[in-house]
């Protein structure tokens, strides 16, 4: 609501001096890509807000589908993460989503992977990207199909949570995040519901520390590279923020069953797709 009366606000007031038919003009360029992130926007957050995963994903083969160069894609992604992630962020907290602990054991070397991944990217270039996706997104397959094995499995009285490395996990989470323009998600919030960690808490601990790994990633691309190709961010973002904290809320109400059905297919999906790009471009 809040955001809808600032737009309305910010287009009001653009009419009133004059500048709206300028702005419209400037969204046109680049085959009206504005217009077509605004869509991406809305379809990954509302993946990426009630499942904690799949925005990054959505968005990197979106556009690097449009050859958009990738140390772009990745800053202008996690440009626009900066604000949608803490929308989403904000909705996990009020719905009681978040675990601290968690939060606070994934993010801090998060954000050491998310340095090393923008600086690698900056510097080394598309090639060692290309590999990086290749490798995470049959790891993510691998998951998925364990996540979906899950919701068939019969029930246990007392469901053993599995030992996880929070540490190694949130550092390889960051980098591959930073580096390949997403996978935090499918990497992360799939190793936690796969270790039996609870999916709801998976799910919004996960967004939480995701925040602050993106914020990180965002000022290390702002001081290495600038700020490029800000239509796609706009795009990107405007869409995002607006579906977030509706996309929350779902997280909350889905069943377990369900989540791991539907977890476990978007990887699957999601890493098949990755894999024949990376494969057969």
């Amino acid at each position: 609501m809040i955001t809808a009366v600032i737009v309305a606000i910010a287009v009001f007031s653009m009419y009133e001096f004059g500048y709206l038919d300028e702005l419209l003009t400037i969204l046109e360029k680049d085959n009206h890509i504005f217009y077509w992130m605004l869509l991406v926007g809305v379809v990954a957050e509302i993946v990426a807000g009630s499942m904690g995963m799949g925005y990054g994903v959505i968005c990197t083969t979106t556009l690097l589908f449009l050859n958009i160069p990738p140390h772009i894609v990745s800053a202008s992604i996690h440009s626009a993460e900066s604000f949608t992630t803490a929308a989403g962020s904000v909705s996990h907290i009020k719905l009681k989503n978040v675990s601290k602990s968690l939060v606070k054991k994934l993010a801090i070397p998060a954000i050491i992977g998310a340095v090393i991944g923008a600086l690698s990217l900056t510097y080394v270039g598309e090639y060692y990207s290309k590999i990086t996706k290749t490798v995470i997104a049959f790891y993510t397959l691998y998951l998925g199909i364990q996540i979906l094995s899950n919701a068939f499995k019969p029930k246990q009285n007392k469901a053993l949570k599995r030992k996880t490395n929070l540490t190694r996990l949130g550092l390889i989470g960051g980098f591959i995040d930073s580096f390949a323009g997403g996978g935090w998600g499918p990497l992360v919030t799939g190793t936690l519901i796969k270790n039996a960690f609870t999916p709801r808490f998976a799910v919004g601990s996960s967004t939480v520390a995701k925040f602050i790994l993106t914020i990180t990633a965002a000022v290390t691309f702002f001081f290495t590279l600038g700020i490029q190709h800000w239509n796609i961010i706009l795009g990107l973002l405007i869409g995002g923020i607006i579906t977030a904290p509706f996309s929350a809320m779902l997280t909350a109400k889905l069943p377990v069953k369900k989540m791991f059905i539907v977890i476990g297919t978007l990887v699957i999906v999601m890493s098949s797709i990755t894999i024949y790009k990376s494969v057969f471009s």
